[in-house]
């Protein structure tokens, strides 16, 4: 259906960069979805630009994926061009007590950048597994931070490629919330604004985070993260736990028994597994406790 975009793709981008058909199972965390049309890693802004450019001429749907950790993809897979941020936009740079970073990045690792310069700020995040552009689009967070606490500019491109700066009181950080979630705009680049820290208490904390984060998460199966989003004044994992869902299963898909907030894939689950309990889950929630749960992980792809 995109021949001819994938041969303009392929007039700039060499052949690892770009791939046809390429399942999605391959590139999140979940290990689940149908193929995308054409996979694309552009290596420079110029190449993003160029991509962009390209699926307009072409009228073809653009979807920007980060490290696919908090994202299904549907069984059919997504129609037109996926643009994945590889090692290109993976580096980290320090200058005092900034750190700016591609969107690539994997957020522990920009983590474990900060403590090893005695940075903190961003201890919190250190086990959280997405891209630190996935995170900022996301606002993530953990134990009592999130991004929005330490982003301090973001430079994006909008669909038309046209480059932006955007400060912190642009991004309209909510819970699990950002401007880019309404303005389409690309997270390129993101700098972060951190304070000089004692490197001991630092690393205690984030090995204090990691040790919760092994005792009580799923995080040997494949999964999506935290399912839901936390309900005000409840948690969604403790509301599911409550109503005798832990190890309920739909398919391949299962509320994790270590942790009810989580819906693991126990092997070959498909996205239709994942979304029917999902649903499941709300109504039972709903029905035992009248709290409706709001789903955090983003559903991509063909119905």
């Amino acid at each position: 259906m995109y021949e001819e975009l994938a041969s303009a793709l392929r007039g700039f981008l060499s052949p690892t960069q770009i791939m046809t058909e390429e399942p999605m199972v391959r590139h999140t965390t979940f290990q689940i979805g149908g193929a995308a049309d054409i996979f694309a890693l552009p290596g420079s802004v110029g190449e993003l630009i160029k991509c962009l450019r390209a699926a307009k001429e072409h009228d073809a749907p653009v979807t920007i994926m980060g490290n696919g950790s908090n994202v299904l993809v549907r069984d059919k897979g997504i129609r037109g061009l996926v643009i994945s941020f590889g090692v290109p936009f993976s580096f980290i740079r320090l200058d005092g007590t900034k750190i700016t970073a591609g969107a690539g990045a994997i957020l522990g690792a920009v983590s474990q950048f900060a403590a090893k310069h005695a940075l903190g700020g961003l201890e919190f995040a250190v086990g959280i597994p997405g891209s630190l552009g996935g995170a900022v689009f996301m606002n993530a967070g953990a134990y009592g931070g999130e991004m929005s606490d330490v982003v301090r500019a973001v430079t994006a491109l909008t669909p038309e490629g046209e480059v932006l700066r955007l400060e912190a009181g642009d991004m309209d950080f909510g819970y699990r919330h950002s401007v880019f979630q309404e303005n389409g705009n690309i997270i390129c680049e993101i700098e972060l604004s951190l304070s000089q820290g004692d490197a001991e208490a630092i690393r205690a904390a984030m090995a204090d985070f990691t040790g919760r984060r092994l005792d009580k998460q799923p995080i040997d199966r494949p999964s999506a993260g935290s399912t839901f989003k936390r309900p005000p004044g409840h948690f969604a994992g403790t509301l599911i736990e409550q109503t005798g869902l832990k190890g309920f299963s739909v398919g391949g898909a299962q509320v994790s028994e270590k942790h009810a907030g989580f819906v693991i894939n126990t092997g070959g689950a498909t996205a239709a597994d994942v979304l029917a309990l999902i649903e499941e889950v709300r109504r039972r929630v709903r029905e035992a406790h009248g709290v409706t749960l709001v789903p955090e992980v983003r559903v991509l792809g063909e119905e």
